[in-house]
C-alpha cells in the first residue's frame, strides 16, 4: 500500500538491487511509476538460462508494465507519446540518449551512491570503502549527457563504519536515496529547488568492477585487505590461490576483522565448499596453514 496517491507520471530505469530499494521507497511514498524500463534478460548460471534482471522480477509482483528494450531509441516513438512528468534513474547500466532525457517534462533525476562530483561511475560504493573513507553518500541529480555531471538537487551523508562491507553499504544508500528521492520529487516538479552545479574541477571517476580486481595481495598492509575484503562482498569476493597436491586452490574470503597489526580471517570459502569459519578450514586442511602470511591471524 502506499501512503498517498501518485500525483505525478513517472518512468523509472534501473537495473539491480540496488534500484529495487529505490523502487520500494517511492511505492511507500505514493510514487510509484506507471512504466518500469530495465535491461533484456540474460543468460545466468552453469545452464546459461534466460534470467530476467532484478527490477523486472519486482515490477512483474508489483503488476507494472516493463519495457526491456536493446537500446532505448528503440522505444523512443512510445515513450513520446507519454506526456511524462518525470523519469527516475537508477544504475541503469546504459548511456541515456539525449532523444530520451528531453522527453519529461522536469528530466531525468539520478539517484546516485556518492556525494557528488566524487566517484563518478559505476563503483562508487566499493571505491569508497577501497579508499577508507569515513563517510559515503547519495545524491540526487539532474542527468544531462555527461556521465554523472548534471547539476545537483540534493545530497544526504551517510556515516562508514569500520566493518560495513559492501552489501550492507548499498542497501543503506539505496534506502536513503529512495527516501531523499521521495522527499524532493514534487517539490522539484513545481520548480520549488534549485540546482547547484558540481564543482568539475574536483569530480573523480570509478571503473566497472572486475573479477582480477577482487584478487588479495599479502604484501598490502592488513588495513588495506581487510578493505578489499569488505569491498568486493559478494561479488566478485576478496580471494587467494593456495596450492593444493600442486594445483592452485582458490579461497574467497568472506569475513575479515583487523586485529591490532594483523589481519583475523573470519570466514571463507574454499573453492568448491560451502563457507565455512577460516579456523575450521584451516583444521581440515592443516597442511595449508604454512602457505598463510605470518600478519593473518
Amino acid at each position: 500500500m502506499t501512503d498517498k496517491p501518485n500525483k505525478l507520471k513517472i518512468a523509472f530505469l534501473g537495473t539491480p538491487e540496488f534500484a529495487i530499494k529505490i523502487l520500494e521507497e517511492m511505492k511507500k511514498g505514493g510514487l510509484t511509476p506507471s512504466l518500469i524500463i530495465t535491461t533484456p534478460d540474460k543468460p545466468k548460471g552453469r545452464k546459461l538460462a534466460l534470467t530476467p534482471p532484478p527490477v523486472k522480477m519486482w515490477a512483474d509482483k508489483e503488476k507494472i508494465l516493463t519495457l526491456q528494450p536493446n537500446k532505448l531509441n528503440d522505444i523512443y516513438t512510445d515513450l513520446k507519446k507519454g506526456d511524462w512528468d518525470l523519469f527516475v534513474l537508477a544504475a541503469f547500466g546504459k548511456i541515456i540518449p539525449k532523444e530520451i532525457v528531453d522527453i519529461p517534462k522536469h528530466g531525468i533525476l539520478n539517484v546516485h551512491p556518492s556525494i557528488l562530483p566524487e566517484y563518478r561511475g559505476p563503483s562508487p560504493i566499493q571505491s569508497a570503502i577501497l579508499s577508507g573513507d569515513t563517510e559515503l553518500g547519495v545524491t540526487i541529480m539532474l542527468l544531462d549527457e555527461e556521465l554523472d555531471h548534471g547539476p545537483i538537487i540534493a545530497t544526504e551523508k551517510l556515516p562508514l563504519s569500520d566493518n560495513l562491507n559492501y552489501e550492507e553499504a548499498e542497501e543503506k544508500l539505496a534506502k536513503l536515496g529512495g527516501k531523499l528521492l521521495v522527499r524532493v520529487a514534487l517539490p522539484w516538479t513545481k520548480e520549488k529547488i534549485k540546482t547547484v552545479e558540481q564543482d568539475h574541477k574536483r569530480a573523480t571517476f570509478t571503473v566497472k568492477v572486475k573479477k582480477d580486481d577482487a584478487l588479495i595481495d599479502w604484501n598490502d598492509n592488513p588495513e588495506i585487505i581487510e578493505r578489499r575484503i569488505r569491498a568486493f562482498y559478494p561479488w566478485p569476493g576478496a580471494y587467494f590461490f593456495l596450492d593444493k597436491d600442486g594445483k592452485p586452490f582458490r579461497v574467497i574470503v568472506t569475513k575479515a576483522s583487523l586485529k591490532g597489526d594483523k589481519l583475523h580471517l573470519e570466514k571463507v570459502k574454499p573453492e568448491g565448499k560451502n563457507e565455512m569459519t577460516f579456523s575450521d578450514f584451516i583444521k581440515g586442511n592443516p597442511e595449508l596453514k604454512l602457505q598463510i602470511p605470518g600478519h593473518i591471524l
